[in-house]
């Protein structure tokens, strides 16, 4: 097997983007909902604004032009192509960082640190960044085969690290992100010297729910609010990827709503997804997905792992920021019991489950802070 790293170009033909506003032109819409608010889901005026939006007043191509000049590259690891972005800092002794995206997020959740990570004023705050799409998401393959689950991905990312050359690595995730990036801190992947985690996974025990802490509250409030009202993606996901792959990769609108909902759900926002992210990098994330028809590929990593969400136990060095508007959050008491070696904590004035794509200062100010604790 070639252990080739190579460039790699990501254009998208006239044809597809024709089809694509052919397909939103052709859009069968649904009745409007009984409700008032969004407790039925994405309203139908709200979607009919967002696809009108993505039909006539956006572009593609200037995001096509960003990702191809940030170091795009791909390289075959267990037979599956993995693309990356590889953006070396001008400061040699930067720091190398692997950041994992989720879902429904891609690597353009990123796009507004990289500067700042890799070109700072003072090297100590500098890092060289390696931003891979997970297996099935955006551009890298497709698994055809059951196996990519957290761990593979945990052991490819630091295959991935050896690779360019870093013998010695810092990772960071949230959503699936922290579930790999967690795995590669349980399985202590060779080079890895530290990790952070904006998702941080940990589950109350029996004794917690006798007299829980202002913080155990929140959190336990959070778990049932998601389970109650918001789990319901994931159980179709974990459970008949497939089934609802066939609309996801069919319907662009159907896409939109299935994720623009998540931007409205899991932002620190004041009613709409545009609150907290703007349209136009709502939609360019939305293209990642459709344009690789992701939708089902995507979905199916809840299928592989959906279970690893548990927690783990680490030794080695762990930094976490909990933002006020994540979906699970995990206090730092649940949190102490599996990571042995917690250097950091801090929990932020404001964001949600997407940290670095809203609030970027705060998140290159986390990192900067926790990895520096790891020496």
């Amino acid at each position: 097997m070639s252990a080739a790293v190579e460039p790699y170009n990501f254009t998208v033909s006239e044809a597809a983007i024709a089809d694509l506003h052919a397909r939103l032109d052709g859009t069968r819409w649904p009745e409007a909902e009984t409700v008032e608010d969004w407790s039925q889901g994405v309203p139908l005026r709200v979607v009919q604004d967002f696809v009108h939006t993505w039909r006539h007043n956006y572009d593609w191509r200037p995001t096509e032009a960003w990702i191809n000049a940030q170091g795009l590259s791909t390289t075959t690891i267990n037979g599956l192509a993995i693309r990356f972005l590889h953006i070396r800092s001008p400061h040699p002794e930067a720091r190398p960082l692997i950041l994992t995206h989720g879902w429904p997020g891609s690597i353009l959740e990123f796009r507004g640190v990289i500067t700042a990570l890799t070109q700072p004023t003072d090297a100590a705050d500098a890092f060289h960044c390696v931003i891979p799409c997970l297996p099935g998401y955006g551009l890298s393959g497709k698994p055809v085969v059951t196996g990519w689950g957290v761990e593979t991905i945990a052991r490819a990312w630091g295959e991935l690290m050896t690779r360019l050359g870093y013998a010695r690595w810092y990772a960071q995730g949230g959503d699936w992100g922290a579930a790999v990036t967690t795995q590669i801190g349980r399985l202590n992947v060779p080079g890895c010297a530290g990790i952070h985690l904006n998702m941080p996974i940990a589950r109350p025990l029996p004794e917690d729910l006798i007299a829980p802490t202002p913080a155990e509250q929140r959190a336990l409030a959070a778990l049932q609010h998601y389970q109650q009202w918001d789990a319901g993606y994931s159980t179709q996901q974990r459970t008949r990827p497939q089934t609802v792959g066939y609309a996801l990769v069919d319907s662009p609108t159907g896409l939109a709503a299935w994720i623009y909902e998540k931007m409205w759900a899991w932002t620190d926002n004041n009613g709409t997804p545009e609150d907290a992210l703007s349209r136009s990098s709502i939609l360019d994330n939305l293209m990642l997905y459709w344009l690789t028809a992701s939708g089902a590929s995507s979905a199916r990593l809840y299928w592989e792992s959906f279970g690893s969400f548990a927690a783990s136990d680490i030794t080695m060095p762990v930094a976490c920021s909990l933002f006020p508007k994540e979906i699970l959050p995990a206090p730092r008491k649940w949190v102490e019991r599996h990571c042995t070696n917690l250097v950091h904590w801090a929990d932020m004035p404001k964001g949600g489950h997407f940290a670095a794509w809203e609030q970027p200062d705060l998140f290159v100010g986390e990192l900067r802070a926790a990895f520096a604790k790891m020496g």
